[in-house]
């Protein structure tokens, strides 16, 4: 019978991988309703103006951010130009209204934020275009002997 460590660490690559998906589906979906009008659109209705400044870019970035992400393409530059967009969300929009983010309505920009940042330094996962560019640039754990060979 296997351990639930070994078993936990065989679907991490699949969890990372649900996550990067749900996450690129939702912000690609906010990005659209705000370019599109689509899902109820930007704020209750309608869309942005185009080439609005911030609203068009931070769109624009929601959208091609979200696709990336959602497909694991280009995954770590994606999901840190995403998460600098939401940072820059927060602090411009909401910060100014209250300390918190419950208090600002800034919690979905905080957690894109954290959530894309995580996705800089996990990587994509299982199942992510990334791995059929350039082959498999997966990290490996290093094995016994070249961790002492590095210790030492």
């Amino acid at each position: 019978m296997a351990s639930p460590t070994l078993d936990a660490e065989r679907a991490r690559p699949y969890a990372l991988a649900l996550f990067r998906i749900v996450i690129g589906l939702l912000f690609a979906c906010h990005g659209a309703a705000s370019l599109f009008g689509v899902f109820g659109g930007a704020m209750g209705g309608g869309s942005v103006p185009v080439g609005t400044w911030p609203g068009w870019y931070a769109a624009l970035i929601q959208l091609v951010g979200g696709v990336l992400v959602m497909a694991g393409l280009f995954t770590r530059p994606a999901a840190l130009i995403s998460s600098g967009s939401m940072a820059y969300a927060y602090f411009s929009v909401h910060q100014s209204h209250a300390v918190l983010p419950l208090q600002n309505g800034g919690e979905p920009s905080a957690i894109y934020c954290w959530a894309f940042l995580l996705l800089v330094f996990t990587g994509p996962g299982a199942l992510a275009l990334d791995q059929f560019l350039g082959g498999r640039r997966t990290a490996r754990p290093a094995s016994d002997a070249q961790r002492e060979t590095v210790a030492a």
